[in-house]
């Protein structure tokens, strides 16, 4: 039982890292009131692109920087659309969803031959490794908190940087101002559109990072479709999380979680079919994003910045 907790434990945590990434990625560009629904484009372009570079030149740093030039540079498209040209902002994430979508599969099948799985032959170089530290990953279950990879280790000073940086600090107040008004943020003299610049591409990095997560650790190598809709639920676990990093890691866990069991339960030859097991993962999260909607409804907590998705001009006021 203990290495069974233990063994679930591991594969939530793997299955979850990325998720995180791009959810904080998420919450501070929607902080800042832009609404950036081209997360699942950003991750498919930043996996397939970390891949090549791995499998080209073998160097995993590299690879994480192109990651995160790429959900940058993307993340500035949707920018310069949103901010600058006032376009919607919903038909501008979307597209970049099609076009990331598109461009990963073009670009995925000129890196080599297939698998009749679909995952290409020959990475068998670099590849982020679990990192056991010594005394703490042999701790029953707690232990596999000790037994991951770098990114996930890195996850760990993330999650409550991002948090305090929010919260804490003067820029993060800035940021939480540019996004429930920008008017008065405005008044007070604060760059609106440099701050919504700025933290659009900052979120499109970290999600090039949760990306590049995706081919380079929890399933070494590159095939079609690859992030299986993650980007949908990175906007789902955003509202889970109420906009708030703290709580992001209870909805990418939870996910990570369900995904570990019913990966489980194929491995252990259930009856239930392999496609009703693979929909568990995220009808839970729907289920929980509903209900959890509903009751913070009903409290009256505070939700989404009020300016969400609006466009802001000065010389609209």
């Amino acid at each position: 039982m203990i290495e069974l907790l233990t063994s679930l434990l591991a594969i939530t945590l793997r299955s979850g890292t990325s998720l995180i990434y791009a959810t904080i990625g998420e919450i501070y560009t929607e902080r800042s009131g832009v609404l950036n629904l081209g997360i699942e484009g950003m991750m498919l372009m930043s996996a397939v692109t970390s891949f090549a570079v791995v499998y080209h030149t073998g160097s995993l740093l590299l690879a994480i920087l192109t990651a995160m030039a790429v959900g940058g540079l993307l993340a500035s498209v949707h920018a310069f659309l949103s901010i600058t040209m006032r376009a919607n902002q919903v038909v501008s994430g979307l597209s970049i969803t099609l076009f990331g979508a598109g461009m990963a599969s073009f670009l995925g099948q000129r890196l080599g031959p297939e698998t009749n799985s679909g995952y290409l032959v020959g990475l068998v170089g670099a590849k982020f490794e679990p990192l056991n530290i010594p005394v703490l990953s042999r701790i029953p279950v707690v232990g596999a908190l000790f037994n991951q990879d770098i990114l996930t280790y890195i996850v760990y000073l993330v999650l409550p940087l991002a948090w305090y940086y929010l919260y804490k600090t003067r820029n993060g107040l800035n940021l939480r101002a540019v996004g429930e008004n920008p008017q008065t943020a405005d008044a007070m003299g604060i760059n609106v559109g440099k701050v919504r610049y700025i933290y659009t591409i900052i979120g499109g990095m970290l999600v090039g990072i949760g990306g590049a997560h995706l081919s380079l650790s929890y399933a070494p190598g590159w095939t079609e479709n690859i992030t299986g809709g993650r980007g949908w639920i990175v906007i789902a676990l955003v509202i889970f999380s109420m906009w708030n990093p703290a709580r992001a890691i209870w909805g990418a866990l939870l996910f990570g979680g369900i995904n570990a069991v019913q990966f489980r339960l194929q491995a252990s030859g259930t009856n239930i079919p392999a496609s009703y097991l693979n929909m568990l993962p995220y009808l839970a999260t729907v289920v929980v994003l509903v209900m959890l909607t509903w009751w913070e409804a009903l409290s009256k907590r505070v939700g989404a910045p009020s300016s969400l998705a609006k466009s802001y001009m000065r010389e609209d006021k």
